[in-house]
């Protein structure tokens, strides 16, 4: 009988192979069918759409955007908008992968979703700005919907933007949907504590990580890359709450150091003072980024862009744990580095969950018209970091391996189960 051959799918891009290798390295260890890993392996829509904006001199600009379906199996699709100029498909569907993963190991009824425009938001006036977001979403719209595919807020996104997506959403359907977007202002149905959730969560399974190696975190020394929204209420959380010192933190200007810590109340404060930025602070040195992530400290948090460690700085960094609170800051190469050194790694999918937990809440609440106190929503969101942090962990002593191969483990085999369970349609 003569063999069938497979049609070969073309490649998405090298970030995204990337991912499909750490899925792949868990898949493997725990034996995952063929028809499954495949099935699983490439996103299940992709829509890219060009549309245009007029612009407030009266030209017509063309922008491209992207929203990025990767697995639907588990519930509706879940994942940020960014705006951002070098958005490109590679990081959108890589990101979007990511996300099915990151709602798995969480124990979300989600699946991964993702989307971008290519564009400099900073070069645009808030009408354009308000005119170009409204567009991307009426063209992505057919995908969209608060139990088909629910966005948030991502890079260079923010509630505001998520307002005016809901209020595109809800005039093109002719009601209010609150649930359609998460990441909302508050009094548009929006969730309290969802600006600090995603550091709240990166502080909550560090202070586990060094539960589970024995290591005392008030006093440990921390270095954090990236003074964003997730890196300054990560530092922020760990400091105040757990009594960990940060010592250096970073943005796109630079980076800043004092061994005797850093009052992050007070640099938030000149932050916001200084044009959003951290340079020229006075009460530190500066160095620079690169410095920041080989500094001699116990916990790294690598907080800004996608492929911040490379092999390079791998070969350097002294850290004992890395929390990952942005997106694929790790390359696979300085991966292997860096487990070999003994790191101890705690993966995006896990240590940056928080945000995506609490847009659940959000989710949930706008669907009941019932809204929770900020101490019920931190209280839940401790509970189930905790416990999905003890499941991965739990797995990664079972298999002898790595926290991200462990917490894939753990979402694979969660994502795997509903595909067995639901079959192929048809059949």
């Amino acid at each position: 009988m003569e063999e069938r051959q497979l049609a070969k799918l073309e490649p998405i891009g090298p970030l995204y192979e990337m991912a499909q290798h750490q899925f792949l390295k868990a898949a493997e260890l725990i034996g995952l069918e063929e028809n499954i890993k495949r099935f699983l392996l490439w996103p299940q829509r992709i829509l890219t759409v060009h549309f245009p904006v007029m612009m407030d001199d009266g030209e017509v600009h063309v922008f491209v955007g992207y929203r990025v379906q990767h697995s639907t199996a588990r519930g509706p699709a879940k994942g940020g908008i960014r705006y951002h100029p070098n958005v490109n498909l590679d990081e959108v569907a890589s990101l979007a992968f990511w996300m099915t993963w990151k709602c798995a190991v969480m124990n979300l009824p989600f699946g991964g979703g993702k989307g971008g425009v290519k564009v400099d938001p900073k070069k645009l006036s808030e009408r354009e700005l308000e005119r170009l977001s409204r567009r991307f979403f009426s063209e992505i719209q057919i995908m969209i919907g608060p139990n088909r595919d629910i966005p948030a807020p991502d890079v260079n996104t923010n509630s505001q933007i998520m307002a005016w997506f809901m209020d595109t959403y809800s005039m093109n359907v002719g009601a209010t949907s609150l649930g359609v977007v998460t990441g909302k202002p508050v009094d548009l149905g929006g969730s309290e504590g969802r600006n600090e959730a995603t550091g709240r969560g990166v502080a909550i399974v560090a202070n586990e990580a060094c539960d589970v190696l024995g290591m005392d975190i008030k006093g440990a020394t921390v270095a954090v890359q990236g003074f964003g929204n997730v890196g300054s209420f990560a530092a922020k959380i760990i400091s105040e709450e757990y009594g960990a010192k940060v010592v250096a933190v970073s943005d796109i200007s630079g980076g800043i150091y004092n061994p005797e810590g850093l009052d992050i109340e007070d640099l938030i404060r000149y932050r916001d003072e200084n044009g959003g930025i951290i340079k020229g602070y006075p009460k530190a040195q500066p160095i620079t980024n690169e410095e920041l992530l080989t500094l001699d400290v116990d916990i790294l948090i690598p907080a800004a862009l996608e492929n911040a460690i490379n092999a390079e700085i791998a070969k350097d960094v002294k850290a004992k744990i890395i929390v990952e609170g942005a997106n694929g800051p790790t390359t696979e190469e300085a991966e292997k580095i860096l487990l070999e050194k003994g790191v101890f790694i705690i993966p995006d999918i896990l240590a940056n969950a928080g945000g995506v937990t609490v847009s659940y809440f959000e989710w949930v609440q706008d669907l009941q018209s019932f809204f929770w106190d900020i101490d019920d929503i931190r209280k839940k969101l401790k509970k189930m970091m905790v416990r999905e942090f003890g499941e991965v962990y739990k797995t990664k002593k079972k298999y002898d391996t790595d926290m991200r191969t462990a917490a894939y483990i753990v979402a694979i085999e969660r994502v795997a189960t509903a595909v067995r369970r639901r079959g192929y349609y048809p059949m």
